[in-house]
């Protein structure tokens, strides 16, 4: 009798015995990051739609657009993970309003399978964590960090998750940028642990428990989720967000391939993946897998959500209903101007941009008085471009969304260098803490290491002229009480300036005030 014969004697057919004991797996994953409390529709510059704007069809992103694209999804893909990598919080007036607890809402209605924290999450500290996590039921995540049991937040987020889609158990981990110390005010009783050794550690605990596929959802920037995926083995892909970086081609902002793959220590590719942000971009990217859960390829491409996407009606209505409150404080209008007015990440955080040259100028004309020769704001504290027309006060806000004031102090020269040379430190990595400046100019080197690339300073005097940078001089100085108190690296403003004062006007109202003696504004040239 031959096997074929033996086989259908046995009820056996062929076809079952030709298969693979198990198929292999194929997991979809949609992405998001660096939402910044774009609730509403957003234009090209970043900033909210207007009526006009959205009639002409000329708007992307916000949340019913958002959840309309994720539901289309959700239709085509069996197995389907929705990630956020972070940094709902601050950059519109629906924070403003909310504080937060709209993005809570918004998640929930879209039906993301986790998030990882992000620095902006701690913009109002931990006790302005707390309504956004009593409201999301969405598990939140962040494996290195650490809260002391009296914290606020003390057991309200994971390490990381561990989900089961069609029917394999996925490994999710949640990591922050340890820079959340510097850059936001997460307060007393937190600790930012190292991003590396916890990945590591917390891989190897998902693979005791027999989790094969591996995820990491960061929040890091774009250059370091590159170096975690060459420098670790076992996680399987790395979702990233903090550094607002836009991968693939059909992408203008484009820094990369979507996705970037990197060879980790045992030369598997391991794909890195973000979407740029506010909203304007959806990740997608497919995983497929062989029999023992080893990664054989990944494909996809970022979505625009663009015109072409319908909103939800039951979300778009939501949003309508939560921006009644604000419309009048959003459509007052305070001045014009002539052209854009670049306030865009890719120009602030690598070059003095005309935003800088705005918001600097019109803080230093506010304190002239005081006998203050020159202003400073970090680029990151710039958060949208305003367009040529007219300005309403919605559009300062959302440029200035965190309602910073104007600090004033005295500072060294070797001190204000210092300062200058941490600005310029990161400019390769888009760093929030590229100096905008008036007052001041310098130049750099970019071929130099950081701590090194200034080659001139200049500062100008009370009848305008120009005269070099004097280490041992006391400069009279503005800046924001966020800089004046080591925010974004400039610790050395905070240990050595001399006769600060943190609470002067609020730099949203000051530059309001500027542009409204202006009439209409006329943007500078890119220096």
């Amino acid at each position: 009798m031959s096997r074929f014969i033996r086989l259908l004697s046995l009820g056996i057919s062929l076809t079952a015995f030709m298969l693979p004991a198990h198929a292999d797996y194929s997991l979809t994953i949609l992405h998001t990051n660096d939402l910044h409390s774009r609730i509403e529709e957003v234009n090209q510059y970043d900033a909210t739609c207007s009526a006009k704007e959205s009639a002409d069809q000329k708007c992307f992103g916000g949340v019913a657009r958002l959840k309309a694209a994720i539901d289309n999804e959700r239709k085509q893909a069996e197995n389907l993970l929705v990630l956020d990598a972070g940094d709902q919080f601050q950059g519109s007036l629906f924070f403003t309003t909310y504080k937060g607890v709209d993005n809570a809402e918004f998640m929930n209605a879209i039906g993301y399978d986790a998030m990882a924290l992000g620095n902006h999450e701690f913009d109002l500290g931990q006790e302005g964590l707390v309504p956004f996590l009593n409201k999301i039921t969405v598990p939140v995540l962040a494996a290195n960090l650490e809260t002391i049991a009296s914290s606020p937040i003390h057991g309200r987020y994971q390490p990381y998750l561990i989900k089961t889609i069609g029917g394999q158990k996925i490994g999710i981990i949640g990591l922050i940028t340890p820079d959340t110390a510097e850059i936001a005010r997460p307060g007393k009783g937190i600790s930012f642990l190292a991003p590396k050794e916890t990945l590591q550690r917390t891989i190897n605990d998902l693979k005791t428990q027999g989790i094969t596929k591996i995820i990491a959802l960061t929040h890091l920037g774009y250059m370091n989720d590159q170096k975690l995926a060459a420098e670790l083995d076992g996680v399987d892909i790395i979702v990233g967000g903090h550094s607002h970086t836009q991968l693939g081609a059909n992408g203008f902002r484009s820094s990369g391939p979507y996705p970037t793959l990197v060879k980790n220590p045992s030369g598997i590719n391991v794909p890195v993946v973000s979407a740029y942000a506010y909203s304007q971009y959806l990740g997608k990217i497919t995983l497929n897998f062989d029999d023992d859960g080893t990664l054989k390829s990944a494909s996809g491409a970022p979505i625009r959500l663009d015109a072409s996407i319908k909103p939800d009606p039951q979300l778009a209505a939501r949003v309508a209903e939560m921006a009644k409150p604000i419309e009048a404080l959003k459509n007052r209008k305070i001045a014009e101007t002539s052209d854009l007015i670049d306030g865009s990440g890719i120009s602030c955080r690598t070059q003095q941009c005309p935003m800088g040259e705005l918001v600097t100028t019109a803080m230093l004309e506010r304190v002239r008085d005081q006998g203050i020769t020159a202003a400073l704001i970090n680029g990151g504290a710039l958060r949208a471009s305003i367009k040529s027309g007219d300005i309403t006060m919605g559009d300062v806000l959302v440029v200035l969304p965190f309602q910073n004031t104007i600090a004033t102090f005295q500072l060294q020269g070797s001190d204000l260098r210092a300062a200058l040379e941490n600005g310029v430190s990161q400019i390769e990595q888009g760093s929030g803490r590229y100096p905008q400046v008036s007052g001041i100019r310098f130049q750099t080197d970019m071929s130099k290491p950081a701590g090194q690339r200034l080659t001139s300073i200049g500062m100008q005097t009370d009848d305008q002229d120009w005269l070099p940078l004097e280490d041992a001089k006391l400069y009279t100085i503005a800046a924001t009480d966020y800089l004046r108190t080591g925010g974004d690296g400039y610790t050395m403003i905070a240990e050595k300036a001399q006769k600060a004062y943190d609470y002067g006007p609020a730099l949203d109202q000051v530059v309001a005030d500027y542009l409204q003696t202006k009439g209409l504004y006329q943007p500078p040239a890119v220096k």
